[in-house]
């Protein structure tokens, strides 16, 4: 594995942001389909550059959101990670990481979500010491709702809003360590 790469699976590799996934990265946060459950709406480019300079900043400890490559074609097709999960305070909450999965709409269907999920379940259980994983679906994305299900993770409860609403699911290491999947 090169020195870049944070970790790997057999299609997928997730490496720190580079100045070069710009591009691909405004793609992403510019299509419709890709920001209906991620923000509801297209992000201008403007916009879109000002968020990925945040991704550009160094990777501590492995939790951060990670690019995304798609092996077989060496292409950036999103970001996937776990990283520090936040109390209401905006303080990191010891122990405890949130996952997120956002790949470009042509890689949905292929399983790739599940495999990036798995990587990122097992890293954050078994090599960082992680004791809970959370993660924030939207209503009404059933894809996201049956991978997260598939990984083990259960849903806790259901936040409804004006706007948006959303599931919230947790994987906690004892459930993880019992789950005949891994």
């Amino acid at each position: 594995m090169n020195s870049e790469v944070i970790l790997e699976t057999d299609r997928l590799l997730f490496r720190q942001h580079r100045i070069d996934d710009l591009d691909a990265y405004c793609l992403l946060e510019a299509d419709a389909d890709f920001r209906r459950y991620v923000g509801g709406r297209p992000r201008p480019r403007e916009e879109a550059e000002q968020r990925f300079a945040e991704s550009l900043k160094p990777v501590k400890d492995r939790l951060s959101m990670l690019a995304t490559v798609y092996k077989p074609e060496n292409k950036y097709i999103g970001r996937c990670g776990i990283y520090p999960h936040f109390d209401v305070e905006g303080n990191a909450i010891p122990g405890e990481a949130a996952f997120g999965v956002y790949l470009a709409k042509e890689y949905w269907g292929r399983g790739l979500a599940t495999e990036a999920g798995r990587a990122f379940v097992d890293l954050g259980f078994n090599q960082l010491g992680v004791n809970l994983i959370v993660t924030m679906i939207q209503v009404g994305n059933d894809a996201s709702v049956r991978m997260i299900e598939k990984l083990g993770f259960e849903l806790m409860h259901t936040e409804v809003g004006n706007y948006r609403s959303f599931y919230h699911y947790a994987l906690d290491k004892t459930r993880f360590d019992n789950l005949e999947m891994w």
